[in-house]
């Protein structure tokens, strides 16, 4: 029978000489693979004291890496402990309008300086014909 441990309890192996992640509701101590994993030491340090599932699984890992998990297995996670996960809403925020300039002149701009360089061209075509004849 293997060891229940707290969010808590894991939650204190979050540093480079003592380093547990929680995925998949077991708990691993990666301490000595951290100089060994691909992505480096800190992206596993960045998912202690967390329910780390949605970062191992967004990475896409191996058949071969998910074999070595059992080598760093240390027990299960006492689900009642990790809290709900809670969909991300962004926090409603006005349109920002960095140059402060009212959007109806912005789009009479886009209209009349491309207007405005024609007529230019045109009048420049004009101008240098009139005086080559």
């Amino acid at each position: 029978m293997s060891k229940v441990y707290t969010l808590e309890e894991v939650a204190k192996h979050n540093h480079k000489d003592d380093c547990w992640l929680i995925i998949g509701g077991k708990v691993y101590n990666v301490t000595k693979f951290l100089e060994d994993h691909p992505g480096g030491d800190d992206v596993l340090i960045s998912s202690t004291a967390k329910d780390a599932t949605d970062d191992f699984e967004d990475v896409g890992h191996s058949t071969t890496a998910r074999a070595m998990m059992d080598e760093y297995y240390v027990g299960d996670v006492d689900t009642s402990t990790i809290p709900a996960r809670q969909k991300y809403v962004p926090p409603k925020q006005p349109h920002y309008n960095q140059d402060k300039t009212p959007e109806f002149i912005i789009k009479i701009l886009q209209f009349l300086v491309p207007l405005a360089i024609l007529g230019l061209a045109v009048a420049i075509r004009i101008y240098t014909k009139s005086e080559s004849a």
